[in-house]
């Protein structure tokens, strides 16, 4: 996800009685008669069975097309797609992770411009983003993950919280709440960065000075020793006596074991360990309780990301077909059924959530979110190093000093 985008530029290639598009990069895709096999490569084993039933509907309502699943483990994608989407044998529609990849494909021309296409107005137009560059929209984010702590609300019922904190006081007083009870009120897995890391998404959407702070820690324009990153850190640091204990040293899967049996109150990871602890048995009702670290004023009430972008190659030879693929699955009644199948959110609009966990949390996807600002950092040693400070200060460092440390590595990526 790391690496420098490839600087060649490919125009699609038409198919039979279709309009080939102009201008190279960033052209529309073509259009003409959509039929042909469109191969749908990703990444996405655990969504096969989805998308077969999906390709079912969808076939029987376009007989002259054909979709075929092309599924790749998820780091061979990171490192072979790029090649294989160029030369056009596989990928007709595809997916990209977000930010580091998304921005490498875009500039070896992989993408055609969507951004005329009528199916994007069905999407919620806060969560197009990810999917922009310059001001096109090269690809669709589809599936929603909502990075923010999830909780059991009878804990915090029987604790005397009936709805999640809007201060950072309130949080630290639920906190203290859940603690007199007993319970260990934030399971955080500082031994497992992937899921440690998520907890910084709302812990500095309302510290940051403006919403491209990451990046501009990663361009050299801010640093991790600025007074409000310290500030933050500082708010880790008053987090210290509500995590579990050696939490710098736990990794997940006990933390599940531990939120299912009802001795944690919040799971600080994200809601796509939502179907992790109901097959582990959790049955009480969920809620998100995002840290909101300021006392007055909040600009986000949370945190949202889009785990993969859909797009069409701009190599396709029959970029009609992929187009009436992107658009089926970009309905509000199969991106519904995608949904409820895999047990995830989707950034389409009207979406109907049969599942009683997403039908929760569907009310969130209408809040004020920030775009999960971690995936700003390109250099993954750089988001090491920053989100390293953060774990660094749960175990014990001294904020400016962990801050500092963080500062040299990027100076030294830099």
């Amino acid at each position: 996800m790391g690496g420098a985008g490839a600087a060649a530029t490919l125009g699609a290639c038409a198919g039979p009685g279709s309009t080939a598009p102009k201008g190279g990069e960033g052209a529309a895709p073509a259009t003409g008669d959509a039929k042909g096999e469109v191969s749908f490569a990703h990444w996405r084993a655990e969504d096969k069975a989805a998308f077969d039933k999906l390709i079912e509907e969808f076939q029987a309502k376009f007989p002259d097309i054909t979709v075929e699943q092309d599924i790749s483990p998820s780091n061979d994608y990171q490192t072979q797609a790029l090649n294989r989407l160029k030369g056009g044998s596989a990928g007709d529609v595809f997916p990209t992770f977000r930010g580091a990849q998304f921005q490498q494909f875009v500039k070896a021309g992989v993408y055609t411009d969507l951004s005329n296409e009528d199916f994007v107005a069905n999407y919620n137009p806060a969560m197009l983003e990810a999917g922009k560059s310059d001001g096109k929209q090269y690809g669709l984010p589809y599936q929603v993950v909502l990075p923010m702590p999830i909780a059991n609300k009878s804990l915090l019922s029987s604790a005397g919280v009936d709805a999640p904190p809007e201060t950072w006081d309130g949080f630290l007083d639920m906190c203290d709440k859940l603690k007199s009870k007993g319970v260990v009120p934030l399971a955080w897995p500082g031994n497992a960065p992937g899921d440690a890391g998520q907890l910084f998404n709302t812990m500095v959407m309302n510290e940051q000075p403006s919403d491209d702070a990451c990046a501009q820690i990663e361009a050299g324009t801010m640093k991790t020793t600025d007074e409000w990153f310290v500030g933050m850190l500082k708010k880790y640091a008053e987090l210290r006596p509500y995590f579990q204990p050696n939490a710098v040293g736990t990794v997940v899967e006990p933390l599940q074991q531990l939120f299912v049996s009802e001795k944690a109150a919040l799971l600080c990871t994200g809601s796509y360990h939502i179907s992790a602890v109901r097959s582990l048995g959790a049955k009480f009702d969920l809620e998100l309780v995002p840290p909101i670290t300021v006392n007055s004023n909040p600009k986000y009430l949370g945190s949202y990301n889009a785990t993969f972008i859909l797009g069409i190659n701009a190599a396709s030879k029959v970029q009609p077909a992929a187009v009436e693929w992107l658009r089926f699955l970009s309905d509000k009644q199969y991106a519904g059924e995608y949904a409820n199948a895999t047990v995830q959110n989707v950034s389409v609009a009207g979406v109907e959530y049969t599942n009683p966990d997403l039908k929760a949390l569907a009310p969130w996807l209408e809040k004020t979110l920030m775009l999960a600002p971690r995936f700003q950092f390109n250099d993954l040693d750089i988001r090491s190093a920053v989100e390293g400070s953060c774990i660094a200060v749960v175990g014990g460092t001294d904020p400016a000093e962990a801050a500092a440390k963080a500062q040299k590595v990027i100076d030294q990526r830099i």
